[in-house]
């Protein structure tokens, strides 16, 4: 898999953390090895910008998704996954600290992004949480990749609870 993760937010992150999770997603949703994927991390103004810019709403996000070639995994297991370009997901670490620090279960700026990392990800795999069947899906796709990450990689405590609306 080719996932590409630009920080260009100014603020230090766990850029390789961010990169295991996405392929660890990518890998559990089985998406197709030579698929493309770009992580960027931006600072609040640029997310603000594109948050107005793509979605007409006022102020920085935590997280958002552009799709290129709406792969969706396989339906089968015995399918052949198809091949492309994932998208782009846009992190945005100031968004994520503060999301962390008002948490149930408080944590680091880094968790939370590994969090919207697989709430990216999901996204540009057509998952949505407009509706509450989509929401209870996709949130619990999302816990289940974020824990078997945590639990491969032998890290304790809780995960993060999910922040992103």
């Amino acid at each position: 898999m080719s996932i590409d993760v630009n920080n260009e937010s100014g603020t230090e992150v766990d850029e390789q953390a961010i990169l295991d999770i996405a392929r660890y997603a990518l890998t559990r949703m089985r998406i197709h090895p030579l698929s493309e994927l770009s992580v960027i991390v931006v600072d609040e103004d640029a997310m603000e910008q594109l948050h107005i810019q793509w979605m007409d709403l006022p102020g920085p996000t935590d997280v958002m998704s552009f799709p290129m070639d709406e792969l969706r995994p396989p339906s089968k297991d015995d399918e052949e996954p198809p091949q492309g370009l994932l998208g782009d997901i846009v992190l945005c670490p100031e968004v994520a600290k503060k999301q962390g620090q008002e948490a149930p279960t408080q944590h680091s700026m880094d968790e939370e992004l590994q969090l919207l990392t697989v709430h990216g990800v999901l996204h540009l795999l057509g998952y949505d949480h407009e509706e509450p069947d989509e929401k209870a899906e996709m949130f619990g796709l999302q816990a289940a990749i974020v824990d078997g990450w945590r639990g491969e990689r032998g890290l304790t405590g809780p995960s993060p609870a999910p922040t992103v609306s």
